[in-house]
Protein backbone atom coordinates (compact mmCIF):
# COMPACT_ATOMS: atom_id res chain seq x y z
CA UNK A 1 0.00 0.00 0.00
CA UNK A 2 1.50 3.64 -0.97
CA UNK A 3 2.36 5.71 2.18
CA UNK A 4 -0.11 8.05 0.51
CA UNK A 5 -3.21 6.18 0.70
CA UNK A 6 -4.38 6.24 4.25
CA UNK A 7 -4.67 9.14 6.79
CA UNK A 8 -3.00 7.46 9.52
CA UNK A 9 0.06 5.71 7.32
CA UNK A 10 0.63 8.88 6.03
CA UNK A 11 1.13 10.54 8.79
CA UNK A 12 4.18 8.31 9.09
CA UNK A 13 6.18 9.25 5.53
CA UNK A 14 8.71 11.18 4.42
CA UNK A 15 6.75 14.28 3.04
CA UNK A 16 9.72 15.72 1.30
CA UNK A 17 10.80 12.68 -0.57
CA UNK A 18 10.41 12.37 -4.01
CA UNK A 19 8.18 9.33 -3.87
CA UNK A 20 6.11 10.69 -1.57
CA UNK A 21 6.03 14.49 -3.21
CA UNK A 22 5.39 12.87 -6.82
CA UNK A 23 2.53 10.28 -5.48
CA UNK A 24 0.37 12.94 -3.97
CA UNK A 25 0.59 14.90 -7.30
CA UNK A 26 -1.07 11.84 -9.17
CA UNK A 27 -3.56 11.06 -6.91
CA UNK A 28 -4.47 14.95 -7.10
CA UNK A 29 -5.09 13.92 -10.93
CA UNK A 30 -2.21 15.50 -12.70
CA UNK A 31 -0.24 14.32 -15.20
CA UNK A 32 3.01 13.27 -13.66
CA UNK A 33 6.37 12.59 -15.58
CA UNK A 34 8.85 9.86 -13.35
CA UNK A 35 12.30 9.37 -13.76
CA UNK A 36 13.12 6.68 -16.31
CA UNK A 37 10.28 6.98 -18.28
CA UNK A 38 10.91 8.73 -22.08
CA UNK A 39 8.71 11.77 -21.72
CA UNK A 40 10.97 12.90 -18.32
CA UNK A 41 14.16 12.08 -20.45
CA UNK A 42 13.00 14.40 -23.57
CA UNK A 43 11.35 17.49 -21.00
CA UNK A 44 14.90 17.07 -18.65
CA UNK A 45 16.86 17.13 -22.38
CA UNK A 46 14.65 20.30 -23.90
CA UNK A 47 16.41 22.94 -21.98
CA UNK A 48 18.20 25.34 -23.81
CA UNK A 49 21.13 25.25 -21.89
CA UNK A 50 22.64 22.05 -20.71
CA UNK A 51 23.44 23.68 -17.19
CA UNK A 52 19.42 24.11 -16.38
CA UNK A 53 18.75 20.28 -16.78
CA UNK A 54 18.32 18.97 -12.81
CA UNK A 55 16.50 15.78 -12.96
CA UNK A 56 13.90 17.00 -10.32
CA UNK A 57 12.11 14.30 -8.74
CA UNK A 58 9.37 14.41 -11.01
CA UNK A 59 7.46 16.68 -13.82
CA UNK A 60 4.02 17.81 -13.10
CA UNK A 61 2.46 19.24 -16.38
CA UNK A 62 -0.77 20.70 -15.68
CA UNK A 63 -3.16 21.88 -18.90
CA UNK A 64 -4.98 24.59 -17.25
CA UNK A 65 -5.17 27.21 -14.47
CA UNK A 66 -7.10 25.28 -11.86
CA UNK A 67 -4.47 22.54 -12.35
CA UNK A 68 -1.67 25.29 -11.43
CA UNK A 69 -3.63 25.30 -8.42
CA UNK A 70 -3.96 22.04 -7.60
CA UNK A 71 -0.53 21.29 -8.17
CA UNK A 72 0.41 24.44 -5.64
CA UNK A 73 -2.01 24.12 -2.79
CA UNK A 74 -0.91 20.08 -3.06
CA UNK A 75 2.46 21.24 -2.83
CA UNK A 76 1.88 23.09 -0.30
CA UNK A 77 -0.65 21.62 1.87
CA UNK A 78 0.12 17.93 1.93
CA UNK A 79 4.18 17.82 1.36
CA UNK A 80 7.64 19.80 2.08
CA UNK A 81 8.52 19.26 -1.24
CA UNK A 82 10.13 22.54 -3.12
CA UNK A 83 9.46 23.03 -6.56
CA UNK A 84 9.96 24.89 -9.64
CA UNK A 85 7.89 26.26 -12.69
CA UNK A 86 9.22 26.09 -16.28
CA UNK A 87 7.62 28.02 -19.06
CA UNK A 88 9.71 27.76 -21.98
CA UNK A 89 13.45 26.88 -20.41
CA UNK A 90 15.47 29.67 -21.53
CA UNK A 91 16.96 30.69 -18.38
CA UNK A 92 20.55 29.32 -19.14
CA UNK A 93 21.69 29.02 -14.76
CA UNK A 94 20.93 25.74 -12.78
CA UNK A 95 17.51 26.34 -10.47
CA UNK A 96 16.26 29.45 -12.71
CA UNK A 97 13.42 27.42 -13.65
CA UNK A 98 13.86 23.57 -12.47
CA UNK A 99 15.13 22.10 -9.29
CA UNK A 100 17.40 18.77 -8.89
CA UNK A 101 15.85 18.02 -5.60
CA UNK A 102 12.26 19.02 -5.83
CA UNK A 103 9.23 19.40 -8.18
CA UNK A 104 9.12 20.46 -11.50
CA UNK A 105 5.82 22.23 -12.41
CA UNK A 106 6.14 22.74 -16.84
CA UNK A 107 3.70 24.65 -18.34
CA UNK A 108 4.39 23.44 -21.43
CA UNK A 109 0.31 22.12 -22.24
CA UNK A 110 -1.00 25.68 -21.67
CA UNK A 111 0.60 27.02 -25.23
CA UNK A 112 -3.47 28.39 -26.38
CA UNK A 113 -2.93 31.22 -28.51
CA UNK A 114 -6.19 32.86 -29.57
CA UNK A 115 -6.28 36.38 -31.19
CA UNK A 116 -9.08 38.42 -31.13
CA UNK A 117 -9.78 41.19 -34.29
CA UNK A 118 -11.89 43.51 -32.44
CA UNK A 119 -9.62 44.08 -29.38
CA UNK A 120 -6.43 43.67 -31.38
CA UNK A 121 -5.27 41.69 -27.66
CA UNK A 122 -3.80 38.53 -28.11
CA UNK A 123 -4.53 35.60 -25.34
CA UNK A 124 -1.12 33.33 -25.43
CA UNK A 125 -0.71 30.46 -22.41
CA UNK A 126 2.24 30.67 -20.37
CA UNK A 127 3.80 27.57 -21.66
CA UNK A 128 4.04 29.00 -25.32
CA UNK A 129 6.97 30.32 -27.42
CA UNK A 130 7.39 33.20 -29.56
CA UNK A 131 7.47 30.98 -32.62
CA UNK A 132 4.04 29.67 -32.20
CA UNK A 133 2.81 33.14 -31.11
CA UNK A 134 4.34 34.85 -34.90
CA UNK A 135 2.82 32.24 -36.66
CA UNK A 136 -0.55 32.04 -34.89
CA UNK A 137 -0.49 35.98 -35.78
CA UNK A 138 0.81 36.28 -39.25
CA UNK A 139 -2.50 35.26 -41.02
CA UNK A 140 -4.27 38.15 -39.12
CA UNK A 141 -1.36 41.19 -40.11
CA UNK A 142 -0.33 41.50 -36.67
CA UNK A 143 2.29 40.25 -34.67
CA UNK A 144 3.36 40.52 -30.92
CA UNK A 145 6.32 42.66 -29.43
CA UNK A 146 8.17 39.36 -28.17
CA UNK A 147 10.95 37.56 -28.40
CA UNK A 148 13.76 37.81 -31.09
CA UNK A 149 15.20 34.29 -31.09
CA UNK A 150 12.08 31.77 -32.09
CA UNK A 151 12.68 29.07 -29.04
CA UNK A 152 12.27 31.36 -26.45
CA UNK A 153 9.80 31.04 -23.93
CA UNK A 154 6.49 33.79 -23.83
CA UNK A 155 6.29 34.06 -19.53
CA UNK A 156 9.96 34.49 -18.77
CA UNK A 157 10.23 36.99 -21.26
CA UNK A 158 7.38 39.09 -20.26
CA UNK A 159 8.29 38.40 -16.45
CA UNK A 160 11.88 39.61 -17.74
CA UNK A 161 10.45 42.72 -19.02
CA UNK A 162 11.28 42.11 -22.61
CA UNK A 163 13.27 43.84 -25.29
CA UNK A 164 12.09 43.07 -28.56
CA UNK A 165 12.17 44.93 -32.39
CA UNK A 166 9.41 47.00 -31.81
CA UNK A 167 10.28 48.56 -28.56
CA UNK A 168 11.60 51.98 -29.40
CA UNK A 169 7.93 52.52 -31.21
CA UNK A 170 6.00 50.78 -28.36
CA UNK A 171 8.03 49.69 -25.04
CA UNK A 172 9.59 46.51 -23.88
CA UNK A 173 7.03 44.16 -24.12
CA UNK A 174 6.22 43.30 -20.82
CA UNK A 175 4.61 47.03 -21.40
CA UNK A 176 2.33 45.62 -23.70
CA UNK A 177 0.36 43.20 -21.16
CA UNK A 178 -2.69 44.49 -20.89
CA UNK A 179 -3.33 41.46 -18.46
CA UNK A 180 -2.34 38.72 -16.81
CA UNK A 181 -4.03 35.56 -15.37
CA UNK A 182 -2.40 34.36 -12.29
CA UNK A 183 -2.64 31.58 -9.56
CA UNK A 184 -1.35 32.81 -6.33
CA UNK A 185 -0.10 30.69 -3.60
CA UNK A 186 -3.30 29.66 -2.13
CA UNK A 187 -4.83 28.39 -5.14
CA UNK A 188 -6.69 31.29 -5.99
CA UNK A 189 -7.17 32.21 -9.77
CA UNK A 190 -7.14 36.34 -10.35
CA UNK A 191 -6.79 38.27 -13.56
CA UNK A 192 -3.79 41.30 -12.51
CA UNK A 193 -4.13 44.72 -15.75
CA UNK A 194 -4.92 48.43 -14.88
CA UNK A 195 -8.32 48.17 -13.49
CA UNK A 196 -8.16 45.24 -10.88
CA UNK A 197 -5.20 44.10 -8.75
CA UNK A 198 -3.23 46.71 -10.55
CA UNK A 199 0.00 46.45 -8.14
CA UNK A 200 0.26 43.33 -9.08
CA UNK A 201 -0.23 44.10 -12.53
CA UNK A 202 2.69 46.22 -12.50
CA UNK A 203 4.80 43.86 -10.41
CA UNK A 204 4.74 41.14 -12.84
CA UNK A 205 5.75 43.67 -15.53
CA UNK A 206 9.53 42.85 -15.11
CA UNK A 207 9.05 41.42 -11.34
CA UNK A 208 9.70 37.32 -12.08
CA UNK A 209 8.38 34.88 -9.99
CA UNK A 210 7.70 36.35 -6.59
CA UNK A 211 3.77 36.84 -6.44
CA UNK A 212 2.16 34.07 -8.51
CA UNK A 213 2.24 31.72 -11.18
CA UNK A 214 1.34 33.41 -14.38
CA UNK A 215 -0.70 30.71 -16.44
CA UNK A 216 -2.16 33.41 -19.47
CA UNK A 217 -0.94 36.66 -20.76
CA UNK A 218 -3.17 38.97 -22.72
CA UNK A 219 -1.37 41.57 -24.80
CA UNK A 220 -1.53 44.40 -27.83
CA UNK A 221 -0.51 43.48 -30.60
CA UNK A 222 1.10 45.73 -33.62
CA UNK A 223 0.32 45.59 -36.89
CA UNK A 224 2.77 44.43 -39.49
CA UNK A 225 3.06 42.90 -43.23
CA UNK A 226 6.41 41.46 -42.43
CA UNK A 227 9.70 43.33 -41.38
CA UNK A 228 12.96 44.58 -43.47
CA UNK A 229 16.18 43.23 -42.01
CA UNK A 230 18.18 40.45 -41.66
CA UNK A 231 22.35 40.51 -40.89
CA UNK A 232 25.76 41.89 -42.00
CA UNK A 233 28.85 40.05 -41.04
CA UNK A 234 32.55 41.99 -41.52
CA UNK A 235 35.94 41.10 -40.01
CA UNK A 236 37.10 42.26 -37.16
CA UNK A 237 39.11 44.88 -38.34
CA UNK A 238 35.94 46.75 -38.65
CA UNK A 239 35.52 47.08 -34.88
CA UNK A 240 36.35 50.50 -34.87
CA UNK A 241 33.52 52.06 -37.39
CA UNK A 242 31.02 49.85 -35.90
CA UNK A 243 31.43 51.31 -32.67
CA UNK A 244 31.37 54.76 -33.95
CA UNK A 245 28.23 53.49 -35.87
CA UNK A 246 26.19 52.00 -33.15
CA UNK A 247 26.67 55.25 -30.80
CA UNK A 248 25.54 57.48 -33.15
CA UNK A 249 22.60 55.05 -33.56
CA UNK A 250 21.49 55.21 -30.15
CA UNK A 251 21.97 58.55 -30.30
CA UNK A 252 19.48 59.27 -32.97
CA UNK A 253 16.77 56.44 -32.28
CA UNK A 254 13.92 59.00 -31.64
CA UNK A 255 14.50 59.97 -35.22
CA UNK A 256 13.79 56.74 -36.22
CA UNK A 257 11.74 54.33 -33.65
CA UNK A 258 10.69 51.73 -36.09
CA UNK A 259 14.03 50.20 -36.49
CA UNK A 260 16.11 47.90 -34.14
CA UNK A 261 20.10 47.33 -34.62
CA UNK A 262 22.09 45.09 -32.12
CA UNK A 263 25.69 44.48 -33.18
CA UNK A 264 27.73 41.31 -31.70
CA UNK A 265 31.60 40.32 -31.68
CA UNK A 266 31.31 36.57 -32.02
CA UNK A 267 33.81 33.95 -31.39
CA UNK A 268 33.89 30.56 -32.97
CA UNK A 269 36.76 28.27 -33.93
CA UNK A 270 36.18 28.34 -37.18
CA UNK A 271 35.86 32.05 -37.87
CA UNK A 272 37.82 33.49 -34.51
CA UNK A 273 35.93 36.77 -33.77
CA UNK A 274 34.11 38.22 -36.50
CA UNK A 275 31.44 41.29 -36.35
CA UNK A 276 28.04 41.16 -37.31
CA UNK A 277 25.04 43.65 -37.05
CA UNK A 278 21.51 42.50 -36.85
CA UNK A 279 19.46 45.11 -38.41
CA UNK A 280 15.18 44.90 -38.40
CA UNK A 281 13.21 47.77 -39.37
CA UNK A 282 9.61 47.53 -38.16
CA UNK A 283 8.32 50.48 -41.10
CA UNK A 284 6.80 48.37 -43.89
CA UNK A 285 9.35 49.11 -45.82
CA UNK A 286 10.31 47.56 -48.67
CA UNK A 287 14.34 48.27 -48.34
CA UNK A 288 16.40 49.92 -46.00
CA UNK A 289 16.34 52.94 -44.73
CA UNK A 290 18.65 56.03 -44.56
CA UNK A 291 18.83 55.30 -40.85
CA UNK A 292 21.41 51.80 -41.10
CA UNK A 293 23.32 53.74 -43.50
CA UNK A 294 26.45 53.74 -41.15
CA UNK A 295 25.95 50.02 -41.08
CA UNK A 296 25.76 49.45 -44.47
CA UNK A 297 28.67 51.33 -45.66
CA UNK A 298 30.90 49.73 -43.09
CA UNK A 299 33.36 47.68 -45.39
CA UNK A 300 34.75 45.15 -45.63
CA UNK A 301 31.79 43.04 -45.56
CA UNK A 302 32.04 39.25 -45.45
CA UNK A 303 28.43 38.30 -45.72
CA UNK A 304 24.78 39.87 -45.63
CA UNK A 305 21.28 38.30 -45.53
CA UNK A 306 18.93 41.36 -45.96
CA UNK A 307 15.86 40.85 -47.15
CA UNK A 308 11.88 41.41 -46.23
CA UNK A 309 10.49 38.62 -44.36
CA UNK A 310 8.38 38.00 -42.09
CA UNK A 311 8.79 38.43 -38.11
CA UNK A 312 8.64 34.45 -37.50
CA UNK A 313 11.40 33.89 -39.78
CA UNK A 314 13.91 36.53 -38.55
CA UNK A 315 13.55 35.38 -34.96
CA UNK A 316 14.61 31.80 -36.50
CA UNK A 317 17.21 33.50 -38.01
CA UNK A 318 18.66 34.71 -34.89
CA UNK A 319 18.27 31.13 -32.84
CA UNK A 320 21.30 30.23 -31.23
CA UNK A 321 23.18 26.98 -30.80
CA UNK A 322 22.10 24.44 -27.86
CA UNK A 323 24.29 21.66 -26.88
CA UNK A 324 26.13 23.76 -24.68
CA UNK A 325 26.06 25.14 -20.96
CA UNK A 326 26.26 28.75 -20.65
CA UNK A 327 26.94 31.73 -18.91
CA UNK A 328 25.34 35.07 -19.37
CA UNK A 329 26.46 38.07 -17.69
CA UNK A 330 24.82 41.81 -18.03
CA UNK A 331 25.46 45.48 -17.17
CA UNK A 332 24.26 48.56 -18.67
CA UNK A 333 26.12 52.04 -19.53
CA UNK A 334 25.67 55.10 -20.56
CA UNK A 335 25.41 55.50 -24.52
CA UNK A 336 29.29 55.94 -25.24
CA UNK A 337 32.34 54.79 -27.07
CA UNK A 338 34.56 54.12 -24.38
CA UNK A 339 32.18 51.57 -22.65
CA UNK A 340 32.06 49.36 -25.74
CA UNK A 341 35.62 49.33 -26.87
CA UNK A 342 36.39 48.69 -22.80
CA UNK A 343 33.83 45.86 -23.48
CA UNK A 344 35.34 44.44 -26.81
CA UNK A 345 39.01 44.69 -25.27
CA UNK A 346 37.73 42.74 -22.34
CA UNK A 347 36.02 39.60 -25.06
CA UNK A 348 39.32 39.59 -27.34
CA UNK A 349 41.83 39.58 -23.49
CA UNK A 350 39.19 36.80 -22.08
CA UNK A 351 39.07 34.72 -25.53
CA UNK A 352 42.60 34.56 -25.42
CA UNK A 353 43.27 33.31 -22.24
CA UNK A 354 40.69 30.83 -22.36
CA UNK A 355 42.18 29.26 -25.35
CA UNK A 356 45.74 29.18 -23.95
CA UNK A 357 44.24 27.39 -21.06
CA UNK A 358 41.96 24.89 -22.98
CA UNK A 359 42.92 24.93 -26.69
CA UNK A 360 44.40 21.20 -26.22
CA UNK A 361 41.93 19.96 -24.44
CA UNK A 362 38.05 21.33 -24.70
CA UNK A 363 38.57 24.17 -28.01
CA UNK A 364 34.94 23.59 -29.18
CA UNK A 365 33.41 26.76 -27.09
CA UNK A 366 31.68 29.91 -28.38
CA UNK A 367 31.87 33.29 -27.31
CA UNK A 368 29.68 36.53 -28.16
CA UNK A 369 28.90 39.81 -26.72
CA UNK A 370 25.84 42.09 -27.67
CA UNK A 371 25.18 46.10 -27.31
CA UNK A 372 21.63 46.82 -27.55
CA UNK A 373 19.98 50.18 -27.41
CA UNK A 374 18.07 51.17 -24.19
CA UNK A 375 17.50 54.97 -24.84
CA UNK A 376 15.24 57.41 -23.28
CA UNK A 377 12.12 57.00 -25.44
CA UNK A 378 11.79 53.37 -24.82
CA UNK A 379 11.00 54.02 -21.26
CA UNK A 380 9.03 56.84 -21.58
CA UNK A 381 6.75 53.94 -23.85
CA UNK A 382 6.54 52.39 -20.39
CA UNK A 383 5.43 55.01 -18.23
CA UNK A 384 2.59 55.79 -20.86
CA UNK A 385 1.38 52.54 -20.40
CA UNK A 386 1.09 52.43 -17.09
CA UNK A 387 4.88 51.85 -15.92
CA UNK A 388 6.68 48.39 -15.34
CA UNK A 389 8.93 47.95 -12.56
CA UNK A 390 12.31 47.80 -13.41
CA UNK A 391 12.90 51.70 -12.76
CA UNK A 392 14.65 52.27 -15.95
CA UNK A 393 12.52 55.20 -17.18
CA UNK A 394 14.17 56.75 -13.56
CA UNK A 395 18.21 56.22 -14.85
CA UNK A 396 17.35 57.29 -18.53
CA UNK A 397 15.37 60.21 -17.01
CA UNK A 398 18.33 61.36 -15.39
CA UNK A 399 21.52 59.77 -17.31
CA UNK A 400 20.27 60.08 -20.76
CA UNK A 401 20.51 56.91 -23.66
CA UNK A 402 21.61 53.71 -22.43
CA UNK A 403 23.18 50.56 -24.20
CA UNK A 404 22.58 46.92 -22.55
CA UNK A 405 25.50 44.80 -22.87
CA UNK A 406 25.72 41.14 -22.30
CA UNK A 407 28.17 38.41 -22.88
CA UNK A 408 27.37 34.74 -23.64
CA UNK A 409 30.31 32.16 -22.91
CA UNK A 410 29.28 28.50 -24.26
CA UNK A 411 31.13 25.13 -22.49
CA UNK A 412 30.80 21.62 -22.97
CA UNK A 413 31.72 20.68 -19.32
CA UNK A 414 30.63 21.13 -16.19
CA UNK A 415 34.02 21.97 -14.64
CA UNK A 416 34.54 24.32 -17.88
CA UNK A 417 31.50 26.22 -16.52
CA UNK A 418 32.02 26.65 -12.84
CA UNK A 419 35.60 28.20 -14.29
CA UNK A 420 34.24 30.02 -16.80
CA UNK A 421 31.39 32.26 -14.29
CA UNK A 422 33.99 32.91 -11.68
CA UNK A 423 35.80 34.68 -14.90
CA UNK A 424 33.19 36.19 -16.40
CA UNK A 425 31.40 37.58 -13.19
CA UNK A 426 34.90 39.23 -12.26
CA UNK A 427 35.12 40.75 -15.18
CA UNK A 428 31.73 42.04 -15.42
CA UNK A 429 32.85 43.64 -11.72
CA UNK A 430 36.40 45.27 -13.51
CA UNK A 431 33.77 46.43 -16.54
CA UNK A 432 31.55 48.12 -13.85
CA UNK A 433 34.11 49.89 -12.08
CA UNK A 434 35.69 51.31 -15.44
CA UNK A 435 32.53 52.24 -16.31
CA UNK A 436 31.71 54.05 -13.02
CA UNK A 437 35.59 55.68 -13.23
CA UNK A 438 34.35 57.30 -16.26
CA UNK A 439 30.80 58.22 -14.58
CA UNK A 440 29.17 55.79 -17.52
CA UNK A 441 27.80 53.53 -15.28
CA UNK A 442 23.65 52.84 -14.87
CA UNK A 443 22.56 50.62 -12.07
CA UNK A 444 20.07 48.18 -13.98
CA UNK A 445 20.71 45.03 -14.66
CA UNK A 446 18.56 43.18 -17.13
CA UNK A 447 16.77 40.44 -15.41
CA UNK A 448 16.26 38.27 -18.70
CA UNK A 449 20.41 38.16 -19.47
CA UNK A 450 21.42 38.03 -15.42
CA UNK A 451 23.50 35.29 -14.33
CA UNK A 452 22.44 33.51 -10.66
CA UNK A 453 25.30 35.28 -9.54
CA UNK A 454 23.76 38.77 -10.16
CA UNK A 455 20.83 40.37 -8.38
CA UNK A 456 19.25 42.68 -10.80
CA UNK A 457 15.98 43.06 -9.15
CA UNK A 458 17.94 45.08 -6.13
CA UNK A 459 18.71 46.87 -9.43
CA UNK A 460 15.38 48.42 -9.91
CA UNK A 461 15.25 51.59 -7.49
CA UNK A 462 14.27 51.58 -3.76
CA UNK A 463 10.81 52.60 -4.59
CA UNK A 464 10.34 49.92 -6.35
CA UNK A 465 12.10 47.31 -4.35
CA UNK A 466 9.53 48.53 -1.69
CA UNK A 467 6.02 48.34 -3.75
CA UNK A 468 8.06 44.42 -4.47
CA UNK A 469 7.90 43.68 -1.69
CA UNK A 470 4.62 44.87 -0.37
CA UNK A 471 2.70 43.39 -3.05
CA UNK A 472 5.10 39.72 -2.65
CA UNK A 473 3.75 40.15 1.20
CA UNK A 474 -0.02 41.17 0.02
CA UNK A 475 -0.20 38.24 -2.41
CA UNK A 476 1.44 35.35 -0.59
CA UNK A 477 1.38 36.26 3.06
CA UNK A 478 2.88 32.97 4.46
CA UNK A 479 6.09 33.94 1.42
CA UNK A 480 5.24 30.84 -0.17
CA UNK A 481 6.99 31.78 -3.64
CA UNK A 482 10.16 32.93 -1.29
CA UNK A 483 11.00 29.88 0.27
CA UNK A 484 9.09 26.61 -1.45
CA UNK A 485 10.17 27.81 -4.77
CA UNK A 486 13.42 28.88 -4.16
CA UNK A 487 15.21 29.60 -7.95
CA UNK A 488 15.51 31.99 -9.79
CA UNK A 489 16.01 36.10 -8.50
CA UNK A 490 13.52 36.62 -5.09
CA UNK A 491 12.60 39.66 -3.74
CA UNK A 492 13.33 38.68 -0.30
CA UNK A 493 17.05 38.40 -0.82
CA UNK A 494 17.08 41.90 -1.79
CA UNK A 495 18.24 44.08 1.44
Amino acid sequence: MSCVTATALAASCDSGSAKFCCTVLEQAGLRVLRPGSEAYAERDASYFSLSAQQAPYCIVQPAKATEVATAITTLTEKTTCNWAVRAGGHMTWANASNIHDGVTIELGLMADIKYSPSTTHVSIGAGALWRDVYAALEPYGVTAPGGRTSTVGVAGFVLGGGNNFFSSNVGLGCDNVVNFEVVLADGRIINANRDEHADLHKVLKGGSSNFGIVTRIDMQTVPTGGLWGGQIVYPLSTTNAHIDAYVHWVANISSYPAGSAVTFWAYTPASGIIVSAALHDTSGAEWSSPAYDDFRTIGPQVQDTLRRDSHLNFTVELEEPTGYRQIWITLTSRNDARFIRAAVDAQAEFIAAWKDAHDATQPDFLNYITFQAMPRLLFQHSVEKGGNIIGMDRETEEKGDAILFQMQHMVRSAEEEVEARAQLLAMRRTLKEQSASLRLDMEWEYLGYADGGQDPLSTYGAENIALMKRVAADYDPQGIFQTRMPGGFKISKVV
